[in-house]
């Protein structure tokens, strides 16, 4: 997922400073910094700082479930935004910024789905994960041709062979 900072966002600029301990391998310290983060922001706090912050947590975890329970409340989120932009523009941090915040999130709902049927295929819940995957695919038009977008569509490709290969094993 890339970051997009807001000037000013010390709430983003704390969750990238976690992520790259996420990155360099540091995963328990990741996950406390994440976890201090949410009890600051919450289930109510800014959208995209909970969806943004609810992604990365979940590539902390170590346990599927868990991996699957922070995947799920970054889809809320990102479907919070959605939802609340295209019901009450004008209505938020200030012009526009409501705006850049869910074109944000639509970039990531793909990115969002395909981790979900990841977390379901590692539960062996398949049916769910075949769902999730195909929401990944149903959503790769809002993806410019950019390295991101490519990325992500080349890497629901690679679940969607996983997935074959699951099926084919069972």
């Amino acid at each position: 997922m890339e970051q997009r900072e807001m000037p000013g966002d010390a709430v983003m600029t704390r969750i990238g400073q976690a992520v790259m301990l996420l990155h360099a391998g540091d995963r328990e310290e990741a996950r406390n910094r994440f976890g201090i983060i949410w009890s600051e922001i919450g289930e109510r706090g800014d959208a995209l700082h909970r969806c943004t912050l609810a992604h990365y947590m979940a590539g902390a975890q170590d346990d599927p479930g868990d991996g699957l329970a922070w995947d799920l409340r970054a889809l809320t989120a990102a479907e919070g935004l959605a939802g609340a932009v295209a019901t009450s523009p004008g209505v938020g941090p200030g012009p526009g910024a409501e705006h850049r915040d869910a074109t944000a999130v639509r970039a990531l709902v793909p990115s969002l789905h395909l981790n979900l049927a990841a977390d379901y295929l590692k539960l062996q819940r398949f049916e769910l994960a075949r769902v999730h995957l195909d929401r990944a695919w149903d959503a790769v038009g809002v993806l410019e041709g950019d390295g991101y977008g490519e990325g992500i569509r080349a890497a629901i490709g690679r679940m969607e062979q996983r997935m074959r290969g699951s099926a084919a094993g069972e």
